[in-house]
C-alpha cells in the first residue's frame, strides 16, 4: 500500500554536497514525522535526521550545521541537504516516515522504511 523511495545517492569527494529526497506513495492518510537514517558498514544503523509534521528539525550531533532537513507535505516528500560531507558520512541512508495509511475501510499506522540509497565520500 506504502512505499517510501530514495533517490540522489552517489559518490562525491570530501567537501562536496549531494540532496537526498524520499517519495512516500501509496493510500496515505497522514504522515506525522519523517526522517533519514543511515548505516555505515559494521555499524548500528542511527538517526541522521527528522522533521515532525509540525516543521521542527533534530539533528545528530555530527551532522548538525552540514545538513539541513525538510519536507514538502503536498508530495509526500522529504528532503536531505548534505553539504560539507566528510569520508565518516559514508553509509547508506534509509528513509523513514511515521503514517497511517488506507486498507478498505481501516486505517493502519505504521512505521515505514526505504529501500536505502548509498553515500560514498572519497578522501
Amino acid at each position: 500500500q506504502v512505499q517510501l523511495v530514495e533517490s540522489g545517492g552517489g559518490l562525491v569527494q570530501a567537501g562536496g554536497s549531494l540532496r537526498l529526497s524520499c517519495a512516500a506513495s501509496g493510500s496515505i492518510f497522514s504522515i506525522s514525522t519523517m526522517g533519514w537514517y543511515r548505516q555505515a558498514p559494521g555499524k548500528q544503523r542511527e538517526l541522521v535526521a527528522n522533521i515532525p509534521s509540525g516543521g521542527s528539525t533534530n539533528y545528530a550531533d555530527s551532522v548538525k550545521g552540514r545538513f539541513t532537513i525538510s519536507r514538502d507535505n503536498a508530495r509526500n516528500t522529504v528532503y536531505l541537504q548534505m553539504n560539507s560531507l566528510k569520508p565518516e558520512d559514508t553509509a547508506v541512508y534509509y528513509c523513514n516516515a511515521d503514517l497511517t495509511y488506507w486498507s478498505g475501510r481501516y486505517g493502519y499506522a505504521n512505521d515505514c522504511w526505504g529501500q536505502g540509497t548509498q553515500v560514498t565520500v572519497s578522501s
